[in-house]
């Protein structure tokens, strides 16, 4: 599927589920005034909607988060699959800050939190993942590691983000996302991005039907460098 293609697709799922991501938004505006010095939200607007409403139809059993930071995506995250009435995420980081912040009316039975390094952890990754969303670890070396260890272990077309990839215009050199763009390059892999900086078109209109819509960002952020992909 194309750049068009994807766009079309995401076009049709902010009108499809505009009410339940409009609920969402102000959810988080909450949770983000809740969590005020002790939480610093990461995904811009763009990327955590987008992220929400392939979640939404998507209808994953298993989600696994490499990357928690404060709880900001795990939020977000959890929200879809509350909303779906379905679904499982495992979260794994070193730091435990996600514990604290995240609502018990989110967790439910629907969170597994998994606390130290990924590289010693490969053993608790779930045996069927559905969904793969990365935002750990931005350098180099830790993007080579999860290409070669975690990636195998994932089925081919597993729906996967990582975010900070495109801040401008191409990945940072030396980072892990120019470490994934080029191994997805390499395979000839179809990338979808809302970056302002590196798809300037897609982030125009996806604001524009945003507008129509009356969807306002829970941060009012506008960076967006995540990119979605399926696994070869």
């Amino acid at each position: 599927m194309d750049e068009l293609d994807q766009l079309e697709r995401v076009c049709e799922l902010y009108r499809k589920y505009t009410s339940d991501l409009g609920a969402v938004i102000e959810q988080q505006r909450a949770f983000r005034e809740a969590t005020r010095g002790r939480m610093t939200p990461q995904l811009d607007d763009l990327e955590a909607e987008i992220t929400y409403l392939k979640l939404r139809e998507l209808r994953p059993q298993t989600v696994m988060e490499l990357g928690t930071f404060h709880g900001w995506s795990t939020t977000w995250l959890l929200s879809a699959l509350r909303d779906n009435g379905t679904g499982h995420l495992h979260s794994f980081d070193k730091i435990h800050n996600v514990v604290r912040n995240v609502p018990s009316e989110l967790v439910g039975d629907r969170w597994t939190f998994v606390a130290g390094d990924m590289r010693a952890n490969l053993t608790k990754v779930p045996a069927a993942v559905d969904y793969l969303f990365v935002d750990a670890d931005h350098g180099r070396r830790f993007g080579r590691w999860y290409l070669q260890n975690l990636f195998p272990l994932m089925r081919s077309g597993t729906p996967v983000s990582v975010h900070d990839v495109f801040r401008g215009r191409q990945a940072r050199v030396w980072s892990e996302g120019a470490e994934v763009v080029t191994w997805l390059q390499r395979r000839q892999v179809p990338v979808f991005s809302a970056s302002r900086r590196q798809a300037p078109a897609v982030f125009a209109q996806l604001n524009a039907l945003r507008a129509e819509l009356g969807i306002e960002g829970a941060r009012g952020t506008l960076r967006n460098p995540m990119i979605f992909f399926s696994l070869p």
